[in-house]
Order: structure tokens, then sequence, then C-alpha cells
């Protein structure tokens, strides 16, 4: 898959909303993109794995299997790896200080950049209201949200055929809905005061599928995407500087898909692509 992609190396690797266990997740491409960046440390930034679903109906093929392995591989051979717990995972917020196979468990964190700058890293969930206090209304949004999953692998099947790129439905709906965008908007402004409150620099969280870099009044904002749609991650360079890596690419084909838009900090973004064959839609 990745044989033609150079090895890179970087300071800190976060990455969120992997959704093991899902049939949207795209265990495949994350394995790929792990055997091609390795990194000091790797901060699993919340919905690694996806309990909800699993609770639903048990689902584990053998690429969630490898995904796991290739982690615990890592951190065997001196990766730190720190996994922040977030709702669909939040099975996992019960052993905060636990070490599972030389990765630790911590409810949030602060990491401080080569540049000496200080980040809050969390999930972001405990800002979503929906998730807090209406639980019912929670698990009802995370099932339209697998039905818009279920349409992208029709779409992306007929797009296929027709030779177009990959589109992701499910990410088009999102901006498309004005409540989705503004509470996108309203999430981030909470997030970032949260930063505020705790005297950092910046916030790094996962959790809303929506990858991005921009400042907000003062603070660094960072959202690691996912790899359900998006197939995104952050790294720290060895300076502390950002940059937002881009995954994505058309389904079983060899050229990239449009790159995320740059963001408004001037921080440098690398996108990246990988061959990937025999991997289906979702």
């Amino acid at each position: 898959m990745s044989a033609n992609i150079e090895t890179r190396h970087f300071r800190t690797l976060f990455i969120s909303d992997v959704h093991l266990g899902s049939k949207a997740a795209k265990a495949d491409f994350l394995l790929d993109f792990l055997r091609t960046h390795e990194a000091d440390t790797i901060i699993l930034v919340g919905d690694i794995i996806d309990g909800w679903r699993l609770k639903r109906s048990w689902y584990w093929p053998q690429s969630c299997n490898d995904v796991v392995q290739k982690l615990l591989r890592k951190a065997r051979k001196g990766t730190r790896i720190v996994y922040i717990p977030g709702n669909h995972d939040e099975f996992l917020r019960a052993f905060p200080g636990t070490h599972f196979g030389g990765i630790e468990v911590a409810h949030r964190m602060i990491h401080e950049t080569a540049d000496g700058k200080k980040y809050l890293v969390l999930h972001g969930d405990e800002f979503d209201m929906v998730v807090r206090n209406a639980r019912l209304l929670a698990y009802l949004g995370d099932w339209a949200y697998d039905m818009a999953i279920a349409i992208n692998v029709v779409v992306a099947a007929v797009r296929r055929y027709l030779g177009m790129p990959y589109w992701s439905f499910s990410a088009w709906a999102k901006q498309q809905v004005k409540q989705a965008v503004n509470f996108i908007g309203e999430f981030q402004r909470v997030v970032a005061e949260e930063a505020r409150k705790n005297d950092v620099d910046g916030v790094i969280c996962g959790h809303i599928h929506h990858a991005v870099m921009e400042d907000i009044d003062g603070i660094h904002y960072i959202n690691t995407g996912d790899w359900v749609e998006s197939c995104t991650a952050v790294a720290e360079n060895q300076d502390g500087t950002f940059e937002m890596i881009n995954w994505g690419h058309l389904i079983g084909a060899a050229k990239p898909i449009a790159a995320l838009p740059a963001p408004q900090s001037q921080m440098p973004v690398q996108v990246e692509a990988a061959k990937v064959s025999d991997i289906q839609a979702a």
C-alpha cells in the first residue's frame, strides 16, 4: 500500500475518532498511515474504539486487530502512547493512570510543544450538551450518523463506477445543515474558552469529526478530525509547529482527493496521499 511513501518522523502525532468496531471505520487507511508515520509520542484523542456500536452488535474484523497490534508494537519499541477516552470508549475512563501494554490512559493532559507552548488535550464530548444532558438524543443522533455513512457507501460505489472522485455525503450534510454548522462554531468557541481557563496557548480535541486548525480569540484551536470521513491526523514537528495531514484519497484508486482547506492560522499544512487497494468505502 505505502511502499512508495517515505516514512516521516514527528515529535508528536494526534489521532482521534477512529471508531474501531464500526463498519464505517477506515482501519486499513489508518494502518497504512501508521506504517509511514513515526513519532516520539502518539496521543489518541478519544473514540478510538466504538463501544456504543460494539454493544449493539459485535463487529471486529482483522483490520481492527491490526491497528491495535501496530500501536502496541510502537509502544514496545519506545513510542510513548497516551489514550484519552471519548464518549464512545468511555469505559476506559474508569482506568486513569493505568497502563495497558505500554499505553497509558488519561482523562485529559497538558501537552508542551518543542517551542514551549502549552496545549490542553481532551476529547471534547464534555462540552457537547446533547451528550452531557440527553444521552437518548445522543444515541439517536449516532444512529442518524450511521445512516449518513451508509449512504456514503452507495454514493461512493456509484461515483467510483463513473470514474468520479470520492465525496463524503455525511461531511457535506454537516456543512449544509444550519444547526450542524452552528453547533460546530459553538463547540469550538466553548472548547477554546476551556483552554483559556486552563491558562494554556491552545487546545487539541476531536469528537465532532471536523478537522481544522485556527485561532479563536488568541487560542490556537486544533481539531484532529476523524478516520471515518476525512482520515486526518495532526502532527507536531520537531520545532513545535503543527501540520494537518490529510490521508484522504480515492477509494481503491491511486490519486488523492482535494486537500483540506488551509487553516486560518499560519501553521504549515502537509497534505499526503497513499495508494490503497482493495479497501471498501466504509
